[in-house]
Formats: structure tokens, sequence, C-alpha cells
């Protein structure tokens, strides 16, 4: 029984994990966030809304300065007060916000949203398993071994639902009459914009694919639905 209470160790701890952060992140979405009221952005989330044939979207501003957008567990949509201060300034345009708002709709619609919270804690439940296990064999680097593994792994996870994500938003904007192309120009201004060095790490270590390969993928769902 005792060479199984690391696993039944881990799976509590995952159970406790996700009640916890789904609880925090809720209270923090709730205590930082109004309901964003733009005209412009409005007409574009409408058409969008009326493309899924639903009465409305509702987006929030988060009120934290980093460039980036954000679906909730519960299913609601955000945009950082940091990305929408770029598109107020001129940075970038209503439509490329829309494309955000678009990827974003895909997390929620795709279930990326909730399972990723479910992620992090089997992550952190899967890590706590294997440092306590590898550190029996392998002392002192047992945990950075544990710790480097399902880094790999929530990487790996991350950019399949980038990817998916970005399909679904694609597929959306085209239905709206918006079109893909504020969401590939939005793509090469990300770096920039969240001062990420994508180049200076290798691309299965990110979480996002990189640009040019996300465009890519973007050209060949164009090519494929004739909408080039």
């Amino acid at each position: 029984m005792l060479k199984f209470a690391p696993i039944l160790l881990a799976i509590l701890y995952a159970l406790a994990m996700y009640r916890f952060s789904a609880w925090r992140t809720a209270r923090m979405l709730d205590q930082q966030s109004t309901e964003l009221a733009d005209p412009a952005l409005k007409q574009l989330i409408d058409r969008m809304a009326a493309a899924l044939e639903l009465p409305r979207i509702k987006v929030h501003i988060y009120e934290i300065d980093p460039v980036n957008g954000l679906a909730a567990p519960d299913g609601r949509i955000f945009i950082t007060r940091g990305f929408y201060r770029k598109y107020a300034n001129g940075e970038v345009s209503k439509e490329e916000l829309a494309s955000v708002i678009a990827h974003e709709l895909g997390h929620v619609a795709l279930g990326h949203s909730r399972r990723r919270m479910i992620d992090f804690s089997g992550q952190n439940a899967l890590r706590t398993a294997l440092a306590m296990v590898l550190t029996r064999f392998i002392p002192f680097i047992g945990v950075w071994i544990a710790n480097a593994l399902t880094t790999l792994l929530a990487a790996r996870l991350s950019r399949g639902d980038e990817y998916e994500a970005d399909e679904y938003a694609a597929a959306l904007l085209t239905k709206a009459g918006i079109g893909t192309d504020p969401q590939k120009s939005l793509f090469l201004k990300l770096e920039e914009l969240t001062a990420n060095r994508a180049g200076a790490i290798p691309a299965w270590m990110m979480s996002h694919p990189k640009t040019d390969e996300r465009i890519k993928a973007i050209e060949a769902l164009e090519a494929k639905w004739g909408t080039a």
C-alpha cells in the first residue's frame, strides 16, 4: 500500500488544487474587471455573435497591464487593460482586437479554458508524484527532472490548443465577414507588443507556436476554404 502513497497523494493534491485554482481565478477576475463598452468594437463583436447565432457576446476588460486575452473556466472572455490600451493608442486595430476575442471564444467553445484548469492541477500533481519517486532513485536532481518533464508536457499541450483556437477564430472571422487578415497581421505584432523574443528559446519549449507557423496554418486553411 505504501508504494501507491505518492500516486494517491498526487490525486488528492490535484483535486484540491483544481478547486482552489478555479475559486481564486473567478474571484480575481470578478474583482478586477468591468464589461467592455466600446461602440466600434461592439459592432464587430455583434457580427461574430450573429455568425454564432448568439444574442450577444460579453467581453470584459481585465485591469492588468500585460498584453493578453483570456478565456475563464466559466466561459467569460477578457481582454487586458494593457491590450485595450494598445488599441486605444492606435497600435492595434479594432479588427485585430476582434481576432483576439474570436481566438478566446475558440478556447471556450473547444473546452480548452476549463480543461487547462484541470491540466494545471494535474500537472502539479504529476510534478509532485514524479519528484517523490525520482528523488528516491536520483537524489538532488530528481525534482529538477520532474519539473523539466512536466514543463515540456504543458508546453506541448498548450501549443496544440493554440492551433485549434486559431482555426476556430479564422472560421468565425471569415463567417462574420471580418476575414483572417487582421488575425495574421496581429501575429506579426505580438512579439513586440508583449516584449517576447520568441527566437531566444526553442519552439518546442514555448507555450505558443512560432508566429510564422501560426500564419502558415491559417494560410493553409484559406487555401482549403478558397478564401485567400
